[in-house]
């Protein structure tokens, strides 16, 4: 039998106030110097859906996808030739960095893609874009089978270089906190950076109403001016979303995949 402390479930249940109070200390000043959409008010309509999913990735998702990322850096160790591992090891750990966020960035690239052209993919990627009103509480709208690919081709090329499950980890958090910034209600005036450095303008128009309208990057857009789906209009979409009804409730959400 598991032998689970009442501290542990404290810790455990306190944990998504924690994190909630964080982003909200980040991100809604971020909103309200650079709004994107300056009428938007912190609790637009839906809301109330966007912090259920909140709740659901801190408390149930989040947990499976560390598990499952901790089974298949497992099953890796043993299949990976150890003088890959030392290859890799013997490279300055900046490089490394280098590296794993670029394969990284690549692979979310193409799967990102992949999500918005195969149908059976877009059956589940397609409730994240079910959001009509973007701000930091939006990022967290998103089907757990979704999270599962997502997250799995984030961490693959960390956990194929061996990096030590506290480093992978780190990732992990790091992609989500940068997944939150780009779906942020605001618009942030970076120059020519623009062109190395993602910004929630140019993934507001990921989510504008045609499945297929482009910036699919993460981190960087590099992979979208590579690849030719870079845009970057001087101005906000009028509308978000999708063409189809589809459920603005948690619930009805998840199992809208399964019809």
């Amino acid at each position: 039998m598991f032998d689970i402390s009442m501290e542990a479930i404290v810790s455990y249940l306190w944990a998504p106030v924690t994190a909630f109070a964080f982003l909200h200390v980040v991100f809604s000043p971020l909103q309200k110097y650079f709004p994107a959409n300056k009428n938007q008010k912190f609790f637009r309509p839906n809301w109330k859906t966007d912090f259920f999913f909140f709740l659901g990735q801190h408390l149930l998702w989040v947990a499976l996808v560390v598990w499952l990322l901790g089974y298949v850096a497992t099953f890796l160790d043993q299949a990976i030739p150890w003088q890959f591992r030392t290859m890799v090891a013997s490279q300055p750990f900046w490089l490394q960095v280098i590296v794993v966020v670029f394969l990284s960035d690549f692979l979310v690239y193409w799967g990102h893609r992949l999500q918005h052209r195969i149908d059976f993919l877009w059956r589940f990627h397609k409730v994240h874009h079910t959001v009509e009103h973007l701000d930091w509480v939006a990022a967290h709208r998103e089907h757990p089978l979704d999270t599962f690919y997502t997250m799995g081709l984030i961490n693959l090329p960390a956990v194929i270089m061996g990096f030590p499950i506290g480093s992978i980890m780190a990732l992990f958090l790091f992609r989500g906190v940068w997944a939150i910034y780009i779906h942020s209600n605001a618009r942030i005036p970076l120059g020519p950076l623009k062109m190395l450095i993602g910004a929630p303008q140019l993934h507001h128009w990921h989510h504008a109403k045609d499945r297929d309208f482009g910036n699919y990057a993460n981190i960087s857009p590099l992979m979208d001016i590579l690849f030719g789906t870079y845009i970057c209009p001087d101005h906000e979409p009028q509308e978000l979303g999708l063409h189809e009804k589809m459920p603005q409730d948690y619930l009805g959400l998840l199992r809208y995949p399964f019809k």
